[in-house]
Formats: structure tokens, C-alpha cells, sequence
């Protein structure tokens, strides 16, 4: 019961670090900030975590974890037919589900940034960044979906790329060319992707 505790103390630390860096930025993430997100007595994150380095590399799985697609949405794309229609729904679902989750998506913009002065943080986000890219090619080219690896970085860039712009500077988005972010992205996949 006490580990039970201490995982669910320590996952809302991580949530509350998110919170602090997303509003904050890096230089705001101190221990005291996310005790006070938390609102939890003072000291209790510099139990959870050995180092500023430590809660950064907690905070960039815990954002993975966070964004990653739904039991729901999983299951739908094992039932959905394998069109490009079903990557449309795939890509679109993703927008929406990282947009849901702004301060999120916002943190690991900071923590990128931040990786750029952080040797060791860069590594582990490299490495987790990669895995997951991996982890999409592999999973869209086994699955029978059209489209071969090539076109999932694609998307992959040219998704990262329409959040970022969404997030942070929306109105550069007005008269893209497309009808929202959900044509936009209907239009990423099918110059990305041949018709069926």
C-alpha cells in the first residue's frame, strides 16, 4: 500500500512539474514550484527526485505517457479498415488528443529547449523521441495501413510541426489553405499517402 502511495505521490509530482514547466519555463522548475503545484509541504518533491536533472528526465516520460493514444483509440485502429481514410482518422485523433492535453505538449517544448543546455537530458529525449518515431513506423507498416516508412515521418514532421503552430501562434494558421487543423491535417496524409 505504501509504494502504491509513494507511485501515485510521485506521478503527481511529475503532473505538477509539467504544469510549472509549461507555465514557467525551465529557469521556474524548481522544487519548490512544484511543491507549491502540488500543494504538498515543502520538501516533499526533494524526496521524490535526486536532482533537478532527475525531474527533468521524469518529466519526459511522464509527457510520453500522457500524449500517447487511448485503449479506445487503439482498439479503433485494429477494427477500422486499412485506408487512407483510417490514417485520417489516426492523424486527426492524435491532433486532438495532444491539443487536449496543451499544458503537455507545451512542457515538452520547454523540455526541448532546455535539452539544447542539458547533454544528458538531450540523450534521454533523443532517445525516447526516436523510440517513439520508431515505435510509429514500425506499428503503421505492420499493420496493413497504406503507406510505407517514409510517409509516416512525414506526417510525423508535418504534424509536430502544425501543434507547435497551434499552440503557440494560431493565428499564423488563418488561411492556411485547408479548413482547420482538420483539413490540414486530411491534406498532410493524402499528399503523404497515395488514394486507395
Amino acid at each position: 500500500m505504501v509504494r502504491k502511495r509513494n507511485t501515485e505521490r510521485r506521478t503527481a509530482l511529475v503532473d505538477a512539474a509539467i504544469e510549472v514547466l509549461a507555465a514557467e519555463g525551465a529557469r521556474g522548475l524548481t522544487f519548490r514550484a512544484v511543491d507549491e503545484a502540488a500543494e504538498v509541504p515543502k520538501g516533499t518533491a526533494s524526496n521524490y527526485f535526486t536532482s533537478r536533472e532527475d525531474l527533468f528526465n521524469q518529466v519526459g516520460g511522464r509527457i510520453h505517457t500522457r500524449l500517447g493514444p487511448t485503449a479506445s483509440a487503439l482498439a479503433a485502429n485494429t477494427l477500422a479498415p486499412r485506408t487512407r481514410e483510417a490514417v485520417v482518422w489516426l492523424m486527426t485523433e492524435m491532433v486532438r488528443r495532444i491539443i487536449d492535453d496543451r499544458t503537455g505538449y507545451l512542457a515538452l517544448q520547454e523540455l526541448r529547449l532546455e535539452a539544447t543546455r542539458r547533454p544528458e537530458l538531450r540523450a534521454a529525449l533523443t532517445a525516447t523521441v526516436r523510440a517513439n518515431l520508431d515505435a510509429n513506423i514500425k506499428q503503421h507498416t505492420g499493420s496493413g495501413l497504406p503507406g510505407d516508412a517514409d510517409s509516416v515521418v512525414l506526417l510525423y514532421f508535418s504534424v509536430t510541426a502544425l501543434v507547435v503552430e497551434h499552440l503557440t501562434l494560431p493565428e499564423v494558421l488563418d488561411g492556411a489553405g485547408a479548413e482547420g487543423l482538420d483539413g490540414l491535417v486530411r491534406m498532410f496524409v493524402e499528399r503523404a499517402i497515395p488514394a486507395d
